[in-house]
């Protein structure tokens, strides 16, 4: 008998573009996959925090390099991965979120949630998959979404909108480029302690409400995200594509 070979998580001499890098999932992804064996370039709008990110990494033997990068900025996209690329993998992370209820939602906060949520990463994602194509190879792209990609939240009717376009990103980009060898699938983390939600988990009240939402009892860390997220850039998930992976503490179960 011939037993089944093991995928390997492994992404040992794969390049991976991470924006949002400085801070939060996007910090902790880059941190997994150069741990993973890939070498990462970290982007975001601001350096400081990726250069000591990147000083850590390097101190552990890992390989990456920090960029200053505004993903808003299409020309800036095509000029970074033009001169970083090609890359395999690519965490499309960057994003944020502005808590209004609907009926006070800016002109601003629209503007604001949509271009960085939506037409950046739609941006960054075109980018990235032109190089791979244009090298001959395949990749693996993992957008990042979240649960209010699946269901709506209070006070989020914009960002729920946006995440909801982030899936639907998802499956088109998974079955336009799957013949072309690009695996596209998400990641949808419910609330995870960042810098991004820490201003409404550090209401006791709040934050108890979701954690008694929860079956698995707690608030996720960052450290509850990665594993997925090296999962669906590995050969481990090689048959995987155009899906969304929640990672929710369970809280759509019910």
């Amino acid at each position: 008998m011939t037993l089944p070979v093991t995928p390997s998580f492994r992404l040992d001499g794969k390049r991976a573009l991470v924006t949002g890098a400085s801070k939060g999932i996007g910090r902790a992804g880059a941190v997994a996959l150069a741990a993973a064996g890939a070498e990462v370039v970290l982007a975001a709008r601001t350096l400081p925090g990726m250069e000591e990110t990147v000083a850590e990494l390097a101190a552990a033997g890992l390989r990456a390099t920090a960029v200053r990068l505004d993903v808003t900025d299409r020309a800036a996209v095509r000029a970074v991965v033009a001169d970083h690329g090609p890359f395999d993998v690519l965490l499309n992370n960057a994003g944020t979120n502005i808590r209004e209820p609907f009926l006070e939602v800016s002109d601003a906060s629209l503007d604001t949630l949509l271009e960085l949520n939506v037409a950046a990463m739609f941006a960054v994602a075109q980018a990235v998959a032109a190089g791979m194509v244009a090298a001959g190879k395949g990749g693996a792209i993992v957008n990042l979404s979240s649960v209010n990609g699946h269901v709506a939240g209070a006070n989020r009717s914009v960002y729920t909108a946006t995440k909801h376009a982030v899936e639907g990103m998802t499956k088109a980009m998974a079955f336009e480029l799957g013949p072309k060898g690009i695996r596209v699938n998400a990641v949808a983390p419910g609330f995870v302690e960042t810098p991004l939600t820490a201003g409404v988990l550090s209401d006791a009240k709040f934050r108890d409400r979701i954690v008694r939402q929860m079956p698995l009892g707690r608030v996720m860390q960052v450290e509850d995200i990665i594993g997925a997220i090296v999962f669906l850039a590995s050969d481990a998930s090689r048959m995987v594509t155009g899906a969304s992976l929640l990672i929710d503490g369970g809280a759509l179960t019910h």
